[in-house]
């Protein structure tokens, strides 16, 4: 993600997000490139989705994935959670936390393919929505049976959203 990209990104944001982030959060976000790695998918040059990690020694934490509604249903989040954690790992992460709405079950079933699973809620967590997070958790992201999980899930992506 670039600053040119921000006008893209703020339009999904606004669109998917009851209280989205400010473009000065993005920018500040995007400053911190030792320990953080902020992602957009683009068809053509328009931009359909973005993914937003954190990583602290050995664990990273996913801030946001978010695909563009007229996009959603295309495996644009597929694309850019499988591209986030393989920049969790090269950046020394062995696991991997998230928070997700406990009604969101498609993003929930997304999340579980890669291995995610709950490990707690965080009571109000979107306040604006008076909605609880769940918090999910995947690790051993390291080992050779996760590596084996994400080559399958690239191999299933459509070609439009495969990873060379």
């Amino acid at each position: 993600m670039r600053r040119r990209h921000l006008r893209g990104v703020m339009a999904i944001e606004r669109q998917v997000y009851p209280r989205p982030w400010s473009p000065n959060l993005f920018l500040a976000e995007m400053t911190e490139t030792n320990n953080r790695c902020y992602l957009v998918a683009r068809e053509g040059r328009e931009i359909v989705g973005y993914g937003g990690m954190i990583c602290y020694g050995d664990e990273a934490h996913i801030t946001n994935v978010a695909t563009d509604p007229r996009h959603q249903r295309r495996r644009v989040a597929t694309r850019l959670l499988h591209d986030l954690i393989l920049q969790a790992i090269d950046m020394g992460a062995n696991a991997v936390s998230l928070e997700v709405r406990v009604t969101n079950w498609g993003a929930q079933r997304l999340y579980g393919r890669f291995g995610f699973r709950p490990a707690g809620i965080r009571k109000n967590y979107y306040q604006e929505l008076h909605e609880d997070a769940l918090i999910m958790w995947t690790d051993d992201m390291r080992s050779p049976e996760y590596a084996m999980r994400l080559e399958a899930i690239a191999r299933e992506l459509p070609e439009s959203v495969r990873p060379e």
